[in-house]
């Protein structure tokens, strides 16, 4: 694999995956302590945030994935709004980024749509292999070009679940690509968040998924029961696993956002 990416026509290319180019450099905390909230209030007021260092794990109900919308565009806000005023590098695992929610996000905030977008550093994958080339060749050299403070990456078990993947296989180079995350976490001083959506009735989906979260500091389960989400915080460095109820899944995510 080429040691460097090439540019195409303002586009930043790693083999057939395009890395979308930010316009705008943007300034950084060298702050280690300083963390990225979801800025909502009744999550926040239990859950202080992710400091730089955290290999975290969002997982369960769909609204992870907005959760990790809403926190690539809660980093590219100012130090004193709250974010870490950085780009943010975004790993599409399951095809599942939205840029029209990402956009709808921006403008509850205040900021111009386009460039909160473009704030965002996008490379998608369509195999495990090529989830794991990303991520064990890739990323690190993208995180020092674009000076990265958070990397996003979506449905990270979701491409192992491919028949073509054996599972003893996929176990082991699961293992290997999240410990990876795990260290290029702490040696980059970087929050990563990947999301997970369990498959019913899918055995080997339980089997990768506690490779997962063997090597996460942080899991965090978002679930449905009798109509009411709860999210609850299962493993965390310091802080006690608790569960706290969030509004139904008829209220859309803008309405508790806390801007």
């Amino acid at each position: 694999m080429t040691p460097l990416p090439l540019r195409v026509r303002g586009a930043l290319f790693t083999d057939s995956t395009p890395f979308l180019i930010p316009s705008v450099v943007t300034e950084l905390s060298m702050n280690p302590h300083r963390r990225l909230s979801f800025g909502i209030t009744k999550i926040d007021k239990v859950f202080p945030g992710f400091q730089r260092g955290d290999f975290a794990v969002l997982y369960g109900h769909p609204l992870c994935e907005k959760l990790c919308f809403l926190l690539g565009v809660r980093c590219q806000l100012s130090l004193k709004r709250g974010g870490l005023n950085s780009r943010v590098v975004y790993i599409d695992g399951g095809n599942t980024f939205d840029p029209y929610a990402v956009s709808a996000m921006a403008q509850e905030y205040g900021a111009e749509p386009r460039s909160v977008l473009e704030g965002i550093v996008i490379s998608r994958a369509f195999t495990a292999y090529q989830l794991t080339a990303l991520i064990s060749e890739r990323l690190e050299e993208a995180l020092k070009q674009y000076r990265a403070r958070l990397v996003v990456v979506s449905d990270i078990i979701g491409l192992f679940l491919d028949r073509d993947v054996p599972e003893q296989e996929g176990k082991e180079v699961l293992a290997k690509t999240t410990q990876r995350l795990s260290d290029i976490a702490s040696k980059r001083h970087t929050i990563v968040i990947a999301s997970h959506f369990p498959r019913p009735h899918a055995n080997k989906s339980r089997f990768l998924e506690s490779v997962l979260f063997g090597n996460a500091n942080i899991v965090i389960g978002v679930k449905e029961a009798k109509g009411v989400l709860k999210l609850s915080v299962e493993s965390h460095p310091t802080l006690l696993p608790f569960t706290i109820d969030l509004p139904s899944n008829t209220v859309t995510l803008e309405t508790f956002m806390e801007v």
